[in-house]
């Protein structure tokens, strides 16, 4: 990994070695499913109410709190 390694300078001057890009090129051969990731149905509901908690929940999340409800 060190040939995927950039050398910057920081915001204070000092040069910093940083990570490059490290991502594999290319396009997926098939599309991802989710549903092979979880084993059972008990995952799969947790998966789901999870994101609906996300989406439609009062609480907020991380930077996402607001002062006043939309």
């Amino acid at each position: 990994m060190a040939e995927k390694e950039e050398e910057r300078e920081s915001f204070d001057g000092k040069k910093v070695k940083i990570l490059g890009e490290n991502y594999e090129e290319g396009k997926p051969e098939s599309p991802y499913s989710w549903q092979d990731k979880l084993k059972d149905r008990k995952e799969m509901l947790k998966y789901l109410e999870t994101g609906e908690r996300y989406w439609f929940g009062k609480e907020p999340y991380g930077s996402e709190k607001r002062r006043t409800p939309a």
